[in-house]
């Protein structure tokens, strides 16, 4: 690298707010964190959401910053490049997420349905979602998912069930996304269960933890009152 190059500045941040945090923070927290939860454990995967992505060397003005993103496979060089940098430099990682996902708003549907989704194919994104939690005011559907093919993205199958639900099936995530009264939810169809988000996972971790203690207490009871009974027939033994 440069002398020239090492100077260069990549922000984290372009310094403004978001313009629509209040609606679309409590969203973006859910399925990050639902995702991030899922993949924790699995090697070169790294899933974050509004980050900022660079993806030309030397021109900081190219970036954008997706609602959520999942890369797999990354190498461990590549990982440690997002988590140095704090930002996703494309040419250091080494290749696109496999998936990108936004949420509709009314600052940024335009952009979502036309540049970001042209940027997004040029770029070689996997899969491109999009989730609008109205049920169509952003977007004018509530959930679509779109594949790479040959440079160009081809919807994913939708199925509409009786009561209103939406769903369909991501290759790349090997789940099935599901609008549901206005909520992002993922099933994994090989373990037969839903992703629990940040939230549920804690309750779920409080309440094992809450079951161990119980069950060590009655462990303990029990050993002292076996213990007791022991020392009671040794006295009437008189041992």
């Amino acid at each position: 690298m440069t002398a020239q190059a090492a100077a260069i500045v990549y922000p984290e941040t372009d310094g403004m707010p978001l313009p629509d945090g209040e609606f679309q923070a409590p969203l973006y927290i859910n399925i990050v964190g639902t995702l991030r939860v899922h993949y924790r454990d699995v090697p070169g995967a790294r899933v974050n959401g509004d980050t900022f992505f660079y993806y030309i060397e030397g021109d900081p003005r190219r970036s954008f910053s997706p609602d959520c993103y999942v890369a797999l496979g990354l190498s461990a060089e590549s990982i440690e490049s997002i988590a140095r940098n704090n930002v996703y430099l494309l040419w250091e990682v080494g290749k696109a997420p496999d998936f990108i996902l936004e949420i509709g708003s009314e600052s940024t549907a335009h952009a979502d349905l036309g540049r970001k989704r042209d940027l997004y194919a040029e770029l070689g994104v996997s899969e491109y979602w999009r989730y609008d939690s109205t049920g169509g005011d952003f977007y004018g559907e509530p959930l679509v998912g779109e594949r790479l093919v040959d440079g160009e993205y081809r919807r994913f199958e939708s199925r509409v069930e009786n009561d209103g639900r939406v769903w369909g099936h991501s290759e790349a995530l090997n789940l099935d996304l599901w609008w549901t009264e206005g909520e992002l939810r993922f099933w994994d169809r090989a373990a037969g269960h839903w992703l629990l988000n940040q939230e549920e996972e804690r309750s779920r971790r409080l309440a094992a933890e809450a079951l161990l203690e119980s069950e060590r207490a009655a462990r303990l009871a029990s050993e002292a009152r076996l213990a007791e009974m022991e020392a009671e027939l040794r006295r009437l033994r008189g041992e």
